[in-house]
């Protein structure tokens, strides 16, 4: 990979951010609202709020919680989706009901989890398992079925069964589908998170932000919700970079075909 490459990719990613914090900061240069501070006032109080002390305590956790959330909405979906996407008789016995629960929002379901998980992170946990899981699913679900029939009779003909044929031709055929799955999970992931610390918690980012609204630390508040943007862009390029590594050969068999 050339510098060019490089430099030009690099535009790519941050030339949209930059030119909204740009238009964020002029439109806001000579604020006086008081819900809608200066840019500069924001970034000023970010640097005094999200120290080091204030990142282990509170963004430490919440990072945490998204990720055994989302492992395990990982596991789960995929697991499930393999099962259901392989065995008809059990996609028409499920297919009902996942549609039923998929219809429910996961923020409804916090006081439901909240009775028998109670408020510690178990209940967090749970809530970011029950928006992540759906789209991961699904799309594996429809990955599965989308495996090349061909391919599954040549897997027949050479006698690859079982385990082997479950590694070597399902979750390869399916593997696209399913890191969309995750990549649309993600987000969900993070979205769930916050909300799942406004209610009954002690630290999370979730939490600080809703205390800084609740005590009209307006400037604080906004530098929660732009830490929050950070971590989700950051969180989505370090998505990227694994999802290049996992599907490498993916993309090199898209390129050439592009490109014959």
């Amino acid at each position: 990979m050339t510098a060019l490459t490089v430099a030009r990719r690099g535009l790519l990613v941050l030339g949209l951010p930059a030119v909204l914090f740009a238009v964020w900061w002029f439109a806001t240069a000579g604020s006086t609202d008081f819900y809608f501070p200066p840019l500069a006032t924001i970034l000023e109080s970010f640097g005094k709020v999200w120290t080091a002390e204030r990142l282990l305590s509170d963004v430490v956790p919440s990072l945490l919680r998204l990720a055994a959330g989302y492992l395990l909405a990982v596991v789960v979906g995929v697991g499930l989706g393999l099962v259901v996407g392989m065995r008809r008789a059990v996609r028409d016995v499920l297919e009902p009901v996942l549609e039923l629960f998929r219809a429910i929002p996961p923020p409804v379901l916090i006081p439901v989890i909240m009775l028998f998980a109670g408020i510690g992170d178990t209940m967090k946990v749970l809530v970011i398992v029950s928006g992540c899981m759906w789209p991961i699913l699904l799309n594996t679900v429809e990955g599965v079925r989308a495996v090349d029939e061909v391919l599954g009779d040549t897997c027949r003909s050479y006698g690859i069964t079982g385990v082997a044929r479950l590694r070597h031709l399902v979750l390869r055929a399916a593997s696209p589908q399913i890191v969309t799955g995750m990549r649309q999970a993600l987000s969900i992931g993070i979205i769930l998170m916050v909300i799942s610390e406004m209610f009954a918690a002690s630290n999370g980012l979730g939490f600080t932000i809703v205390q800084f609204q609740r005590s009209f630390a307006i400037p604080e508040m906004w530098s929660g919700v732009l830490l929050l943007g950070i971590l989700g862009f950051l969180l989505s390029l370090l998505f990227r970079f694994a999802e290049n590594r996992v599907l490498a050969w993916y993309h090199g068999l898209r390129r050439a075909q592009r490109n014959p």
